[in-house]
């Protein structure tokens, strides 16, 4: 092939690559401004690393979050622990634990908190009062059932609290939401996924400590419909999934991610991938600590547009 022609090809390549970011990084900061981001932003290092694209794949780390049906799967017994070190005073953390219910469920218990902290007080005078901080934090139980050898469902029960500092008080806000899950298990070993995220998932703001006729007011988040599939592909492993967001009736966006694992021996991975607007790299060992493979390590790089970069580690075992 002519080396000229060749060029143009790769650089099409490039472009259309940097659009398709451009365009998913505009999309990802406008789902960003609706109620309960901290919830789409990812958990495990793992998931991160290859663009969160886990709805059709069993994420030892934090299964329950990517798809709960997934849960079903799960041979033992799982606790994942997750921090986000994150620009801009930000902090996510998550805990999770997964165990299986012989024979044909599992049920699991998680905690993903956010917050912001070193937040510049002022009086109206513009003299500074005190350091603020914002905080919110979802507290969630997962249970699987499998229906068929190949096929499950799974729920996500989530009660939720936002708290946040107004004038000289605090003002909570409080809520439930759920997400719904279907997983199937393929035999040649592509799996796939549907996902419901976040399904009727609010908050509920009582306003009469602020205002003399305060009011409740309902926050409502975004629905997430997701569709995914893993696959594998020479000596690499591949995670994509693709969805729509929606407000209520209106359609807010799309949402399309996708990764890929590359295994190293028999203990050592190398991932990279892109969703939720950001780019992420990433590594990952496994190794024996009182059973056979029973720890893993795993940290990712993510770069997201105007927040910067932030740094993800997971350390995840089982028992």
């Amino acid at each position: 092939m002519d080396k000229t022609y060749s060029g143009k090809i790769m650089k099409s390549l490039f472009l259309t690559l940097g659009l398709f970011i451009s365009i998913s990084s505009s999309i990802a900061q406008k789902q960003g401004s609706y109620a309960g981001g901290f919830l789409r932003m990812g958990t495990s290092a793992r998931a991160v690393a290859m663009g969160s694209s886990f709805t059709a794949e069993i994420d030892k780390g934090f299964a329950a979050y990517h798809n709960p049906a997934s849960l079903a799967y799960l041979k033992k017994s799982h606790a994942g622990f997750s921090n986000h070190f994150l620009m801009l005073d930000r902090q996510l953390m998550t805990i999770n634990i997964s165990i299986p219910l012989p024979p044909s469920a599992a049920i699991g218990v998680s905690w993903i908190g956010a917050g912001v902290d070193k937040i510049d007080g002022r009086s109206m005078a513009g003299e500074h009062t005190k350091n603020l901080s914002t905080s919110e934090n979802a507290y969630m139980l997962s249970f699987a059932q499998t229906m068929l050898p190949w096929l499950s469902i799974g729920l996500n029960v989530k009660v939720l609290r936002h708290q946040l500092p107004v004038n000289t008080m605090d003002l909570t806000g409080k809520g439930v939401g759920m997400d719904f899950g279907i997983f199937i298990k393929n035999k040649s070993g592509a799996n796939y996924g549907i996902m419901i995220q976040d399904l009727n998932s609010r908050y509920q703001w009582k306003t009469d400590k602020i205002f003399e006729r305060g009011k409740v007011y309902i926050e409502q988040f975004p629905t997430l419909y997701r569709f995914g599939s893993t696959f594998n592909y020479s000596k690499a492993f591949i995670t994509t999934d693709a969805g729509v967001v929606m407000s209520g009736s209106n359609l807010v966006g799309y949402t399309a991610r996708f990764g890929v694992e590359y295994q190293y021996l028999e203990n050592y991975y190398l991932r990279g991938g892109f969703g939720n607007g950001r780019v992420g790299v990433g590594f990952g060992l496994d190794w024996s600590l009182f059973e056979d493979m029973d720890s893993r390590l795993d940290y990712a790089f993510t770069l997201e547009g105007a927040a910067g970069i932030s740094h993800v580690f997971t350390y995840a075992f089982s028992f």
